[in-house]
């Protein structure tokens, strides 16, 4: 009898035995199953990172002032007293002024992928802004010209819409101007004319003028520019200041603050260039003191941009190549992303750039 009961005593503990190596059995193989989770669930997560990394687009910035396939358009613009104010300037993406006959400017606003309702008042051609219409590849507007600029026009082949030609539908002039200072038209009429009725290429894939950067840039020089100066008669003064807030210039001409026509919005410019030329009087026949620029050949300069300037060069070697601006160093310059004032003045312009006054007069010791 108790013979059997020690036997019957084994097989139970032979039973719970076995259920503690099965339970144990079980407990491992749970904590193994979910240690190779966990490792599997960090490989992949670890791989998701790498593939986000890998999938997530590069941003790349674009210069937003020159862009597009859009053919330039270089539009003659009145810079009389009797014209101001007017209208487009802020949307050009560079604008030229040079001196004309009297001791005046004219000033040449560019265009590229602008729809404008109005520009101007358009004024007459002279031959030199023929040079910097041309470097820019685009279409140059005007209402009448100059003999010198007729004859340029035809040597170099400059495709060019004369608006004193057309209708008045397509140039008009204003009411609220006196002529020669009231002419004006729109972009859509000088493409309409441009590609319906002078077969004009209308697209461009030249590339800009300037070296345009989206990093901004900041000059390394001593030379502060809050104010400058141009004079380019002793009646005609061109003053820009700095607005450090937005980084920008705001034109002044003849002491009188610049607007714009219909928008009353100040005149500004992220970028001025001067650069120094000398011009003479044209021995012409017709007493009218116009006008002629030595342009082509290495001339000095400035660039200003986010209240400071440098010395540069431009150098220009026909009249149809670009203009190349360079620093010190011989290096072209790299200009920051927005408008730009190209101030082609008298080589003997008494050009001041300057920095602003310090509200307290500094103390010295004595």
């Amino acid at each position: 009898m108790e013979n059997k009961r020690g036997k019957a005593g084994i097989k139970i503990l032979v039973a719970i035995l076995i259920i503690v190596i099965l339970i144990a059995g079980t407990l491992l193989g749970i904590k193994i199953y979910q240690e190779q989770s966990n490792s599997q669930n960090v490989n992949a997560g670890q791989e998701m990172e790498v593939q986000n990394e890998v999938e997530e687009p590069l941003v790349v910035k674009e210069v937003s002032i020159y862009k597009g396939t859009d053919r330039p358009i270089a539009v003659m613009i009145d810079n009389h007293k009797d014209a101001w104010p007017q209208a487009g300037l802020n949307e050009a993406y560079a604008v030229y002024e040079i001196i004309v006959e009297g001791g005046e400017s004219r000033l040449m606003a560019i265009f590229k992928g602008k729809d404008l309702a109005k520009i101007g008042p358009i004024r007459s051609a002279r031959h030199y802004f023929l040079d910097y219409a041309l470097e820019n590849d685009a279409i140059y507007v005007h209402y009448g010209q100059s003999p010198q600029a007729e004859s340029d026009i035809k040597k170099l082949a400059v495709q060019n819409v004369n608006g004193l030609i057309y209708s008045s539908k397509d140039f008009w002039r204003v009411k609220d101007k006196s002529s020669p200072h009231n002419a004006v038209t729109s972009t859509e009429n000088i493409l309409e004319i441009a590609t319906d009725k002078k077969g004009y290429r209308t697209t461009s894939n030249a590339e800009s003028v300037l070296t345009y950067v989206t990093d901004e840039v900041e000059l390394e020089s001593e030379l502060i520019a809050d104010t400058v100066t141009i004079p380019y008669s002793q009646s005609n003064v061109v003053k820009y200041e700095y607005n450090p807030e937005t980084k920008r210039y705001t034109r002044y001409s003849r002491n009188t603050l610049q607007k714009d026509w219909d928008t009353k919005e100040e005149i500004t410019t992220k970028n001025i260039i001067i650069t120094f030329v000398k011009n003479t009087t044209l021995n012409d026949g017709e007493n009218k003191g116009r006008q002629t620029i030595d342009n082509i050949k290495t001339l000095d300069g400035y660039y200003i941009t986010n209240g400071k300037a440098i010395p540069i060069t431009c150098e220009k070697t026909a009249r149809d190549e670009k203009t190349i601006y360079r620093n010190q160093a011989g290096e072209e310059i790299k200009v920051n992303d927005g408008n730009t004032f190209f101030q082609i003045c008298p080589i003997d312009a008494d050009v001041e750039i300057t920095a602003n006054a310090t509200a307290e007069e500094p103390v010295t010791e004595e």
